[in-house]
């Protein structure tokens, strides 16, 4: 029997509380996937006033849904079979310029990258007024005031100068926020919001998700929220829907399916969301250190013209650490605490102002590009953005082979490598000849990793390499991980926001707060018994606080 046969049986409701109706949705795939369809003969009504999570690995179909009740899907993805009934029409029948009238005015989408969804030629104001100029909504004057009051809604400080603002300024939260407040200008009957919060800090997503839910209340619309992360659904939701590789295999109340998960696919989801450890890992002492930094200080400078006050950002301040060999030493903190910028100066992506990095006992800090060249083998960066960090242009195998070949490797021992590693990460070897755009996002996450390890290098920097993955494959990249140390020896600096992650695979955790390492020492001490206020402040905001395992790793209320 099939999820949405159950929740017709066992939780009848009155037509007139579903404002969104999915019966029998069928979306086809192109010729030569792994599978014909994105999603088959899913069911799925929406009530009216409720929080609806929607959550499933990567590949499940939850965001094809989602963007097909939108009439956003690419041109390769067609519906088949099956209607999306919103107000008595079907929305995969109406014409495109009807759906472009409902789109922003009765449903409204916030979609998982914000820099990528917001045009970067244009200010803060003039898309969010944009929303209704496109619907001949108001006069300039009015889209200008109700582009003031979203913003204020929405929480974003100094409203009158952020609607003068562009994206690159904003920070990952504030650019989610101008998401919503566009979403929400004509405020409609419907949010969907699709993975609205993967890339956010602890304490940002909190504040999303609590700004999300007060939203919806005081307006009483209906939200789909699509999301990997149990976290988020056990502080959001009102109903669950599990997808798996297109199908909904099960539904229920949240307390349901995170406690009493009955399908092996739910249980294995909920067994591998990563949770707080209480031991401590055994000493650090004996190996040696391949990486030590010394008062490591960055600056960033902008302005300072004729008529303007230089304006100066201390991004890191006097930062020090050891990583030795085989050991994992996390970095945490929210976005803005410098943390990415410690990662970049590590790869020397950014010169620094002060202090040193000292590699196999060299310092590296003050190294001309030419003397550094050699380095660069030795420690390699998995980066955070998978959509910016492969080239569209190149195929998966020459994206992983031009490095090692430009080093002095042949062509036929890296691409052997390049198989060998593909593999590793779990992808299979024909992702060689395929291309970056053919791969979901927690795909090229995997590919970026696979990438670093090519140079079988000493250090990898490893910024929020896993922010855009589901449960199951971060365990997965967390365990590749740990097995690559085993074997390599090789060190790894890990940058994250996830303090439950950063308790599972770190030996030593550095807790950073406007460039500065507040707090350190090893991850029980520092997440179970923090002793600084903002450490305290961080894992209080974690999301999900209340899942549980038990020993045996079934899931406990």
């Amino acid at each position: 029997m099939n999820a949405s046969a159950q929740i017709e049986r066992s939780d009848v409701i009155s037509t007139d509380d579903v404002i969104l109706a999915i019966e029998g949705l069928n979306v086809s795939l192109p010729a030569g996937m792994d599978r014909d369809h994105a999603v088959r003969d899913i069911s799925v009504e929406l009530r009216r006033g409720e929080i609806l999570c929607v959550i499933g690995e990567s590949g499940s179909g939850k965001s094809v849904m989602s963007n097909a009740v939108m009439g956003l899907l690419p041109p390769q993805l067609k519906p088949v079979a099956g209607r999306i009934v919103f107000d008595g029409r079907d929305l995969l029948t109406e014409p495109p310029e009807a759906l472009r009238d409902l789109r922003g005015r009765a449903i409204s989408m916030i979609f998982q990258d914000p820099l990528s969804a917001l045009n970067p030629l244009m200010t803060v104001g003039d898309q969010i007024a944009g929303v209704m100029r496109a619907h001949g909504v108001g006069t300039a004057q009015t889209r200008r005031a109700r582009a003031l009051e979203l913003v204020r809604e929405v929480g974003l400080p100094d409203p009158e100068l952020m609607l003068l603002q562009y994206p690159f300024r904003l920070s990952g939260g504030q650019r989610q926020r101008v998401m919503i407040a566009m979403a929400l200008a004509l405020e409609p009957q419907i949010l969907i919001a699709d993975e609205p919060t993967t890339a956010l800090d602890v304490t940002t997503q909190a504040q999303i998700l609590e700004l999300i839910r007060d939203i919806q209340r005081r307006k009483g619309m209906s939200v789909m929220f699509v999301t990997h992360d149990f976290g988020v659904v056990s502080e959001i939701a009102d109903r669950v829907l599990v997808m798996e590789k297109g199908h909904l295999v099960e539904a229920g109340t949240v307390q349901k399916v995170l406690t009493r998960p009955e399908h092996p696919y739910t249980q294995r989801l909920v067994a591998a969301v990563p949770r707080m450890r209480g031991d401590t890992r055994e000493g650090m002492q004996g190996t040696p250190v391949v990486l030590k930094v010394e008062n490591l200080r960055k600056v960033y400078r902008s302005g300072g013209g004729f008529l303007s006050k230089e304006r100066r950002v201390v991004a890191v301040d006097d930062v020090s650490f050891e990583l030795r060999k085989g050991r994992t030493l996390g970095v945490v903190g929210e976005s803005g605490s410098g943390k990415s910028s410690l990662g970049k100066l590590l790869m020397k992506l950014i010169d620094c102002d002060g202090g040193r990095i000292i590699l196999n006992g060299e310092d590296v800090a003050a190294m001309p590009e030419a003397a550094f060249r050699p380095y660069r083998k030795t420690i390699q960066m998995v980066f955070q953005d998978p959509f910016a960090s492969l080239n569209p242009r190149h195929t998966i195998g020459r994206i992983l082979t031009a490095g090692p070949v430009t080093y002095g490797e042949t062509p036929g021992v890296a691409r052997a490598a390049a198989r060998r590693y593909l593999d590793m990460v779990g992808l299979s070897t024909s992702a060689f000849d395929r291309y970056p755009h053919e791969f979901s996002g927690g795909q090229r996450q995997r590919i970026g990793i696979a990438r670093a390890l090519m140079f079988d290098p000493q250090v990898i920097v490893a910024d929020e390499a896993i922010s855009a993955l589901d449960v199951s494959i971060q365990a997965q990249i967390l365990k590749l991980f740990a097995d690559v140390q085993a074997e390599t020896k090789v060190g790894l600096v890990f940058i994250t926001h996830d303090l439950r992650v950063a308790s599972q695979i770190c030996d030593e955790v550095l807790v950073m707060h406007k460039g500065r390492v507040v707090e350190s020492g090893p991850p029980a001490q520092i997440f179970l018994s923090p002793g600084d206020d903002y450490t305290r402040r961080l894992v209080a905001a974690i999301p999900g606080a209340e899942i549980t395992l038990s020993h045996d790793g079934s899931p406990q209320p």
